[in-house]
């Protein structure tokens, strides 16, 4: 064949193989790693406030997907354990770590889960991720100082990384009884909207 033809060859397939190729890169993860209030108990799986996240990143950040690593019943240890391979599975951009509360209804050591919590972040970040931290309150059954140091662990975390922080996940439904199960610890489903919504303020503007 001609150099000609050659060129001329060329030329025709450089269309083609732009057609062919993928107008945009893969979509960007945000990393749940939660327990069972971002697990959908005693709910459908869709009807949880991260699937419901998941459904307004589609809308609205296209380059972004949501994966959601939640398991009822996890502690922090559980969280800290867990997190390198889901890292390395999921490679995301954004990890949103909501754990801790099952350490507080057990009442175990408030360093201990500081220490685990710390491991989770400094992983993500590691891995190039941004973390985003998710607190949460517990009823004073052990006392007002193990209430406060629970809560307190959350904001020493965000203020140490200085990280996007959710004081508290349930903020919106938590003073009303109707917006939760008989168990009275996780919300129905009716209320999970207004849980994605309070998520949303911290998590829409990480999402460039």
């Amino acid at each position: 064949m001609s150099t000609a033809l050659l060129l001329l060859a060329a030329w025709v397939a450089l269309p083609l193989a732009a057609q062919q190729a993928p107008a945009t890169g893969a979509p960007r993860t945000v990393l749940v790693m939660g327990d069972s209030l971002s697990a959908a108990y005693g709910l459908s799986a869709a009807q949880g406030w991260v699937a419901l996240t998941a459904e307004q990143v589609k809308r609205t950040r296209p380059g972004w997907r949501v994966v959601n690593a939640s398991i009822s019943g996890e502690t922090s240890a559980g969280g800290a354990s867990r997190i390198a391979a889901e890292l390395q599975r999921h490679r995301p951009g954004i990890v949103v770590i909501e754990l801790g509360a099952n350490d507080g209804l057990r009442g175990l050591s408030l360093a201990q889960t500081r220490t685990n919590l710390d491991r989770m972040i400094q992983a993500a970040r590691k891995s190039g991720a941004q973390v985003m931290l998710i607190g949460m309150r517990i009823p004073p059954n052990y006392g007002p100082d193990y209430t406060r140091g629970f809560e307190a662990n959350f904001k020493v975390l965000a203020d140490q990384y200085k990280l996007p922080l959710l004081p508290f996940l349930l903020e919106p439904v938590a003073r009303d009884r109707t917006n939760f199960q008989a168990d009275n610890l996780h919300p129905v489903a009716a209320a999970q909207p207004k849980i994605r919504d309070h998520v949303w303020q911290v998590l829409g503007p990480m999402l460039k």
